[in-house]
């Protein structure tokens, strides 16, 4: 998945407005405008598309975790330069403050059936013998399992 897929999809399954999603940057630290939200979510072929960097993704993801647990004391953490799959894995988990078990069972939702030490290993440091890499379709089925939780519809 792309950067741009995985806003566009968490957008559309929190229903969440361009203020609202400019409101998500700004409490990370990012100031964007509407014209970017609008790009970002834009499909390839349009030639306004822009393409959305990691560090972006990064502020955006932290937005939403406070958004969803509170701006914590002290001092704010630093976007990343370089993400992936198990770094916005672990950022949704923390957002959405989901147990193992509500992860499953988004995951379930989709189809998809994993045991909880094989996802475990995805929130697991990269040095660690029982890490394991997310792959795009456990993400991907995890965010479809999101919008079918919070909107009740499919693809």
């Amino acid at each position: 998945m792309t950067n741009n897929d995985i806003i566009r999809r968490l957008r559309f399954a929190f229903e969440f407005k361009d203020a609202e999603m400019i409101d998500l940057f700004d409490s990370a630290g990012l100031s964007v405008n509407r014209t970017q939200i609008s790009n970002w979510l834009l499909k390839e072929d349009n030639e306004s598309y822009e393409a959305i960097q990691d560090v972006q993704l990064a502020y955006f993801l932290n937005g939403l975790i406070i958004y969803g647990r509170g701006k914590k004391e002290g001092e704010q953490p630093v976007a990343e330069t370089n993400l992936n799959n198990n770094i916005i894995f672990r950022k949704l988990k923390i957002a959405l403050n989901y147990k193992d078990e509500d992860i499953l069972e988004i995951l379930e939702l989709e189809g998809m059936r994993i045991s909880k030490h094989e996802l475990s290993a995805f929130f697991r440091k990269p040095g660690q013998d029982q890490y394991r890499e997310c792959k795009d379709q456990i993400l991907r089925k995890f965010i479809y399992g999101l919008q079918i939780k919070h909107r009740g519809d499919g693809k």
